[in-house]
């Protein structure tokens, strides 16, 4: 799919000529480089002795940022994207997801027991897995949960089995606290470790 921008033609799409169309054939290639980082194909044409310019640009498989920036239309404004809303902008353009992006230098072998413990009692007394696919070791078991990407640890695969999560993924832990009010608290607590653990161990407080 290709976009196409003409200078020189007026709404009915007659062509009405433009001054210094050599100077822009070189200026305007140049322009868009410096502020979208893209090339585009610029051609200058000549009908009835006018010239006008032709500015060709084919869809991108990645956004597009000006000077850096990069901004989203919301109804009739422009914002301009930060933080975790541009994380989320640049994710959802290359299909991944924010839990599957891979973590680097954690192994599998680095997590703890425990959290697989928990999940292996709790996928079989439910029966969503059978015995002879929960039977095989830690690392199999997240590659076939798809949960690491190129045996590298993903986002989920910390959160949902690591025992240290928040090392790589700040906050992600439980506060719980109990209100005698809406404004006394009477007690309070944070639950932390894998989600799977965190899980077990809110229960606990529940009942």
């Amino acid at each position: 799919m290709k976009a196409r921008i003409y200078i020189g033609m007026n709404d009915d799409g007659e062509v009405v000529g433009v001054e210094k169309s050599k100077k822009l054939l070189e200026d305007i290639p140049n322009k868009i480089v410096n502020a979208l980082g893209i090339v585009a194909d610029v051609n200058l044409h000549n009908k009835g002795g006018k010239y006008y310019i032709e500015i060709i640009v084919s869809a991108n498989p990645y956004h597009v940022s000006y000077h850096g920036e990069y901004h989203y239309r919301s109804g009739s404004t422009k914002q301009q994207l930060v933080g975790p809303a541009l994380n989320q902008f640049l994710l959802k353009k290359t299909g991944i997801t924010w839990d599957s992006v891979p973590i680097d230098g954690i192994k599998p072998e680095d997590f703890r027991h425990d959290s697989f413990d928990i999940f292996r009692e709790q996928a079989e007394s439910s029966q969503r897995m059978d015995s002879k696919a929960l039977s095989v070791d830690n690392p199999q078991l997240l590659d076939n949960l798809n949960l690491l990407n190129n045996d590298i640890s993903t986002r989920a695969a910390i959160l949902l089995f690591h025992h240290k999560p928040e090392k790589w993924i700040p906050g992600s832990f439980i506060k719980i606290g109990y209100f005698k009010s809406d404004s006394e608290i009477v007690y309070q607590d944070e639950v932390h470790g894998s989600l799977i653990s965190q899980a077990e161990k809110y229960f606990s407080y529940a009942l």
